[in-house]
Order: C-alpha cells, then sequence, then structure tokens
C-alpha cells in the first residue's frame, strides 16, 4: 500500500513538472510571437515612415532642378566667369539627378511588390531577352548566346516583367564585369526537379570571396555610383515567386547566377 501511495505521488510531481516546463515553454513562444508582432508593425511604420519621406524629398529635387536650369538661362554669354559659373551649375544639377535616382530605387525596393502571375514560356522569355540584348552585347565585343537544355516548353507562373527586369539587371551586372575585355555571356534554362532554372554565366573579371556574401544586402556596390539596390531588388522580386537567387564566383574567370522558380505542376 506504501508503495503504491509512493508511486502515485511520483507519477503526480512527474506530471506536474511535464505540466510545468511545457507551460513554460508555452508562455516563452507566446512572448517571442508577440515581439516578433510589434516587431513587425514596428518596421511596417518605419517602411511607412521612410517612403513619405523619399517623396518628399522628391518634389524639392524637382524645384531645385528646374531653377538650376533656369539660372544656366539667364546667365550672361558675354560675361568672363559665366562658363565657370555653367559648370558648377551642371555639377550640381548631375549631383541632384543622382539623388533623384537613388530615391527612385528606394522606392521601387521599399514599396509593396504586385505579382502578376501568368504562365510563362521561359525558353520563349529568354529568346526575347537575347534578341533584344544582342545589339548591346556586340557594341562591348561580348557574345551573348542562349542554351536551352528543354526540348519543349519550360512554363512556370511568374510575373513575366519582373523576371525581364530582373534578368536584364543580371545581364548589365555581366556586361559591366567584362566591359574592358569583351567575352561570353550565357543564358541557360533548364528543368530542375520541380522548378525552373535559368543561368546567367559571364567570363568576367568574377566577385571576390569577401564580396560574395554580401552582394544581394541593400546599399552594398563596388561599382562608382551605384545604388547597391539592383542586386537586392532582384532577390526580392524571385523570393517573392517562392523561388531563389544565388550567385558562385571565381576572381578572373567570371561568375554565375542561378534563378530558380516553381513550374506548374
Amino acid at each position: 500500500m506504501f508503495w503504491f501511495g509512493w508511486g502515485a505521488l511520483t507519477g503526480a510531481v512527474t506530471a506536474t513538472l511535464v505540466a510545468l516546463v511545457a507551460g513554460w515553454f508555452t508562455h516563452r513562444r507566446i512572448v517571442q510571437l508577440e515581439r516578433r508582432a510589434r516587431s513587425a508593425e514596428r518596421l511596417a511604420e518605419l517602411g511607412t515612415l521612410t517612403g513619405g519621406l523619399a517623396h518628399e524629398i522628391k518634389n524639392p529635387l524637382s524645384t531645385v532642378q528646374l531653377n538650376l536650369q533656369l539660372l544656366a538661362e539667364d546667365l550672361d554669354p558675354e560675361h568672363p566667369g559665366t562658363q565657370r559659373v555653367k559648370n558648377r551649375l551642371a555639377t550640381v544639377h548631375r549631383e541632384t539627378s543622382r539623388l533623384r535616382d537613388i530615391l527612385d530605387d528606394f522606392l521601387r525596393y521599399a514599396g509593396q511588390l504586385e505579382l502578376h502571375r501568368n504562365p510563362v514560356d521561359l525558353n520563349e522569355l529568354l529568346a526575347e531577352l537575347v534578341d533584344f540584348f544582342s545589339p548591346q552585347a556586340s557594341l562591348q565585343r561580348v557574345q551573348l548566346r542562349l542554351r536551352k537544355h528543354e526540348p519543349g516548353p519550360l512554363v512556370a507562373n511568374v510575373d513575366a516583367k519582373l523576371i525581364k527586369q530582373t534578368l536584364l539587371n543580371l545581364m548589365l551586372n555581366a556586361l559591366q564585369a567584362m566591359s574592358a575585355r569583351g567575352g561570353d555571356l550565357i543564358l541557360s534554362a533548364t528543368r530542375d526537379s520541380d522548378h525552373a532554372r535559368i543561368d546567367v554565366i559571364d567570363t568576367g573579371t568574377g566577385i571576390p570571396p569577401e564580396a560574395l556574401g554580401k552582394i544581394f544586402d541593400a546599399y552594398y556596390s563596388t561599382k562608382k555610383g551605384g545604388t547597391g539596390l539592383g542586386l537586392a531588388m532582384s532577390r526580392r522580386i524571385i523570393l517573392e515567386h517562392g523561388g531563389t537567387l544565388t550567385a558562385r564566383s571565381e576572381p578572373g574567370k567570371g561568375t554565375d547566377f542561378t534563378l530558380r522558380v516553381p513550374l506548374n505542376t
């Protein structure tokens, strides 16, 4: 009888401890979720505020640019210092234009991204891009080629305009990496399980290992005058499609950007 009572007591204590531990973990989980919810609300609020601020900055910038143009027109062409003043006004105008471009990129990146999905044959989409981009590539002595590994259509439910925007950005980056010496730019499309895989491969200068892990970060750029939002925006577009965008690179040999999006099933 004693052993029966002791066993029951032990079982009750154990059950109580288990319940307490489970309750503690549940409470901790609830607290974490509440913190995440408050953090998400705060980030959404900051996004709204920064977007509004960017719009407010753009308006006076337009006024500044217009007045710079009017000032340049009002200068006396016979005055010996006119050309020097015009050069300075041109510098200010150029920098305000650059600031406006930065704000435009920020608003596109921070704004809501709406996808207009339709079934798209990615092989046809790539063929259109090659036809469109070939003249620009030829001017920089770059040979643009398309590799199709699938004999039939490669159909995915995507926003064709945004996918083209992403690929064009990657192709422009590739051209800039080969601008000094020319090279090869290859677009490759293939089926990868239940995903479509598109590779944008160049034979450019490559990306240093220390920079490769940062290239998709917002405002990270190694290009002079770059805003650092191009690749960040490209990755965001692909993530919104439920896909991935990654990069492999070898300095001195080139870079391979790999885009994967779900196929229609």
